[in-house]
C-alpha cells in the first residue's frame, strides 16, 4: 500500500521514493527511535513556538483547521502538521501559514532521511514526515504551532513534544485496532476504554486537555492518564459546553460565554469540534485570543474532504445539473453516525463508496441504510480495497454495483430530480484525494 503522493518536482519525487521505501519491524511500537531521529537533528522539537496538540478518531483534522482559523483571524502566524495528505504530500506541513514549498520540502525530507539512514535505525514514513515538520518549523519564525495526532496518542511520534501548551481529544471511536488494540500488559481491556486511554497519553504536567464527554469508563481512563503527569481536564459537560440552534452555537464556560455563527463546514459534529478548539483556545495562556477571533473562526476554517460539496469540475459535470455531489472521507463507525445525521430524510442518497480492506465495510452503510437510494462500489486506486462482494454482505441495503472508477460510477447514477437526490462519494481518505484531482479542486 503506498501512503505517498507523487509530485512534479523531480527532487521532491526523489524524497518521496525514499520515503516509500521505508517500513516498520513487525511489533515496534514506542517513541525510542523518533528520539533518537530527533536527537541525531538537534532535537527541534524543543524549539517550535506554542504547541497545541490534537488527537481524536474523528475531528481532530477539523478542530486543527479551527484552531488555526481562530490565531489567524487576530494575525498570529501558525504552523501546522497534520495527516494524511490528500493530493500532495505538501499539505501535511503548512509553514507559517503556507503549504510548505517545493524545494523547501525536498531539503528536509532529504536532511532527515540522510540522518536516519546513516543512524541505522529502521525509521518509518511517518517518524520522517514528523521529523522535517518539526525541522522546518523550528528553522522559520511562526506564533503558534498546531500538530495533529497521527495514529492514537501515547507512541505517536508526535508525542515527542514535552511542553505543549493544551491539548485536546475529539470524538473517539473504533479505528487502526491492529495497533491501538494489540495486546498488552496494565491497560483497559475494554476496546473503547483502550482507546481513551491511549489518545489520553498526549496528557503533558501543567498543560490541560480538553476533552468531550465520553462513556465513565472512557471519562476515567482519561483521568487516569492526565493524573499521572499532573494535567488538569477540562471536559465538556462538565467544564465547558457547546449548543447549537438555527441562530448559530453558544459556547460557555467559566470565563462567560460566546454567541457564534454556524460554522461554514457543514455537519453538526463540526459544532463539536468547533467547541473543542474554543475550549483549548481559552485554557492556555501562551497565545491571547480575543472573543472576535472565534466567529471569524467560524466562517473562515475549512478543511477538505469532510462533508465537503464538491464544486463545478470534470467530475461533477458528469451529473445532471444542479445534483448536490458532496466527498467524505470518513471510514468508521463514528463517522458513518455524523454523515448520517447531515443527510437526514427525505434526501436519498447515490453512494459512490470505496474503502480499504482493512475497514469494516458496514460503517457507513448501515448509519445510512434508510437513506440509501443506490450503492456504488468503486477501486480505490493504489490500495488493497474491498470488492463489491464485501458489501452484498451487508442487509437491507440496495443492491451494490462495481464500477471501475468514480468517472464510470457517477455517468451511471439515475438520479431524480424530484425526489432530493444527492451524491456522496466517501469511505476513504485516499479515495477523496483522487476524486479531487480529478475534478481540480487541489486542497492549498
Amino acid at each position: 500500500m503506498r501512503d505517498f503522493a507523487v509530485s512534479d518536482d523531480p527532487r521532491v519525487q526523489t524524497q518521496l521514493d525514499r520515503l516509500g521505501a521505508l517500513s516498520v519491524p513487525q511489533g515496534r511500537i514506542g517513541l525510542d527511535v523518533v528520539r533518537v531521529l530527533l536527537e541525531r537533528l538537534g532535537n527541534p522539537q524543543r524549539n517550535l513556538p506554542p504547541v497545541f496538540h490534537v488527537a481524536g478518531t474523528n475531528g481532530k483534522g477539523s478542530t486543527c483547521a479551527f484552531l488555526r482559523a481562530a490565531l489567524e483571524a487576530v494575525g498570529r502566524t501558525v504552523h501546522v502538521f497534520t495527516s494524511p495528505h490528500l493530493v500532495r504530500f505538501n499539505e501535511r506541513i503548512r509553514v507559517s501559514g503556507k503549504l510548505i514549498e517545493d524545494e523547501t520540502l525536498a531539503r528536509h525530507l532529504d536532511e532527515v532521511l540522510d540522518v536516519a539512514e546513516a543512524a541505522g535505525i529502521g525509521a518509518s514514513f511517518f517518524e520522517v514526515s514528523t521529523a522535517a515538520a518539526f525541522l522546518a518549523f523550528s528553522r522559520h519564525p511562526a506564533d503558534a504551532c498546531v500538530i495533529e495526532v497521527g495514529l492514537g496518542g501515547r507512541y505517536d511520534a508526535t508525542n515527542v513534544i514535552e511542553t505543549p501548551v493544551v491539548g485536546g481529544i475529539a470524538s473517539l471511536g473504533i479505528d487502526h485496532e491492529a495497533f491501538l488494540l494489540a495486546p498488552e500488559d496494565n491497560v483497559p481491556s475494554d476496546a473503547m476504554t483502550r482507546i481513551a486511554f491511549e489518545k489520553a497519553g498526549i496528557a503533558k504536567s501543567g498543560a490541560a486537555l480538553v476533552t468531550l464527554d465520553y462513556t465513565p469508563a472512557m471519562n476515567q481512563a482519561i483521568q487516569g492518564q492526565a493524573a499521572i503527569v499532573g494535567a488538569p481536564v477540562i471536559r465538556r459537560g462538565q467544564d465547558w459546553t457547546i449548543v447549537a440552534s438555527p441562530e448559530g452555537l453558544t459556547y460557555s464556560d467559566a470565563q462567560g460565554s460566546l454567541s457564534l455563527p454556524t460554522p461554514r463546514m457543514p455537519g453538526l459534529h463540526q459544532g463539536v469540534n468547533a467547541g473543542l478548539a474554543i475550549a483549548m483556545l481559552r485554557h492556555q495562556q501562551a497565545v491571547d485570543i480575543p472573543e472576535n477571533a472565534y466567529a471569524e473562526a467560524m466562517v473562515q476554517a475549512s478543511w477538505p474532504a469532510r462533508l465537503q460539496r464538491l464544486g463545478e469540475g470534470p467530475l461533477t459535470a458528469l451529473l445532471p445539473a444542479g445534483t448536490a455531489c458532496w466527498l467524505d472521507g470518513g471510514h468508521n463507525p463514528d463517522a458513518g453516525n455524523a454523515i448520517a445525521t447531515h443527510f437526514r430524510r427525505p434526501t436519498r442518497v447515490h453512494l459512490v463508496l470505496g474503502m480499504l480492506a482493512n475497514k469494516a465495510p458496514q460503517a457507513l452503510l448501515e448509519p445510512l441504510r434508510e437513506r440509501l437510494a443506490s450503492v456504488t462500489v468503486v477501486p480505490v486506486p493504489g490500495h488493497d480495497c474491498h470488492d463489491v462482494e464485501a458489501f452484498r454482505q451487508v442487509p437491507d441495503i440496495p443492491a451494490p454495483v462495481a464500477a471501475a472508477n468514480v468517472r464510470e460510477a457517477l455517468s451511471a447514477l439515475r438520479i431524480d430530480a424530484q425526489q432530493d437526490d444527492v451524491v456522496l462519494i466517501g469511505g476513504s481518505l485516499y479515495l477523496a484525494g483522487t476524486v479531487l484531482r480529478d475534478n481540480d479542486e487541489i486542497p492549498d
